[in-house]
């Protein structure tokens, strides 16, 4: 049986844990040759461990998402390991919690590096090698903060929001050979969605409210998302760029 990305190449960032994970496991379960970037070189290793004893090809990259230089060792991995790039996932970020008047200046400017550069240097090293390939797909996972604010995270915020704009107009100067969208979760059960309710006086309770504020009354899980990426990066999707794809459960309903 044909995987949906058989014969495919996809990099993933933030691929060591919660959502990148497992979108890039699910990738190599479609047949996809996976590129994983992340920081922490032990995880990285296990992750490719369970992923190849599972029958993946998967490759894994260490560095800082946010420099210019880790995203160009993604790339170039991608192209030797594996002959070049088809699916660009970029899925790696961070919190940065904080005020307008609280957050510091270098939590400010780290943020945006991780969540913001980071996406632009990952198309800007990602995009020609899949025009050598005739054309490709992109899935930036956002967040429902682009749309929503939430109480001390001014720089997440500003960051997943400049997202939005960046991909519709990244679709129109790469359409039609190259299609990018945007997924945009809600809340969903990774250590990310836990590290961000400690901007709530109560961190528990603002996580089960979230949940009861759900109109499918739970969390999402990672393999929700992951297979909403997987939608996106394959031809499922075929008429569909510059688009933002909402997942989460009704809470923005």
């Amino acid at each position: 049986m044909r995987g949906k990305l058989d014969g495919k190449v996809a990099i993933v960032t933030g691929g060591t844990s919660g959502m990148g994970k497992a979108i890039a496991a699910l990738f190599a379960e479609e047949g996809a040759s996976v590129v994983i970037g992340g920081r922490d070189k032990e995880r990285g290793g296990a992750v490719v461990r369970e992923m190849r004893s599972a029958g993946g090809q998967v490759e894994f990259v260490a560095g800082d998402i946010e420099t210019y230089e880790a995203n160009e060792q993604l790339v170039r991995t991608a192209v030797e390991a594996f002959g070049g790039v088809d699916v660009l996932v970029a899925n790696a970020g961070i919190l940065g919690l904080g005020s307008v008047t609280d957050v510091s200046l270098e939590t400010w400017h780290t943020t945006i590096a991780a969540n913001l550069h980071s996406v632009f240097y990952l198309l800007r090293l990602g995009i020609p090698e899949m025009q050598k390939r005739e054309g490709g797909t992109v899935v930036i996972n956002g967040s429902i903060s682009a749309y929503k604010g939430f109480p001390n995270h001014a720089a997440y915020c500003a960051s997943k929001g400049a997202l939005l704009p960046l991909v519709k107009q990244v679709a129109i100067d790469y359409s039609p050979s190259i299609r990018i969208n945007i997924l945009c979760p809600g809340p969903v059960d990774t250590p990310l969605l836990w590290n961000s309710a400690q901007a709530f006086p109560k961190p528990e309770k603002a996580v089960f409210d979230a949940a009861e504020q759900i109109l499918l009354k739970r969390l999402g899980t990672p393999r929700d998302v992951a297979k909403a990426a997987l939608f996106l990066a394959c031809s499922d999707s075929e008429w569909i760029t510059g688009a933002a794809l909402t997942i989460d459960g009704g809470i923005m309903a």
